[in-house]
């Protein structure tokens, strides 16, 4: 876990097992525009917003009768 000026960011495998996926499906959420992802200084590590995280978690449940997840960009906000 990494605290930073605008929240707490996880780590890839922090944030997959905070949402029990696998680390492709966590992928599939960034490239799919579920989720961003936010990159570490000049390293290849990327970050994840705890807050955004659980909001998809929260997101997830509420969706559970389609199973089809919104684009990140109608429920996380301008970061």
């Amino acid at each position: 876990m990494t605290e930073r000026d605008s929240g707490e960011y996880l780590t890839a495998e922090e944030a997959r097992t905070l949402l029990g996926v696998k680390t492709a499906t966590l992928y599939a959420y960034v490239s799919r525009g579920l989720l961003h992802s936010y990159k570490q200084g000049v390293r290849r590590q990327r970050l994840y917003r705890r807050d955004e995280l659980e909001e998809l978690l929260r997101v997830r449940a509420d969706d559970e009768e389609t199973g089809e997840l919104p684009p990140a960009a109608t429920w996380v906000g301008e970061r």
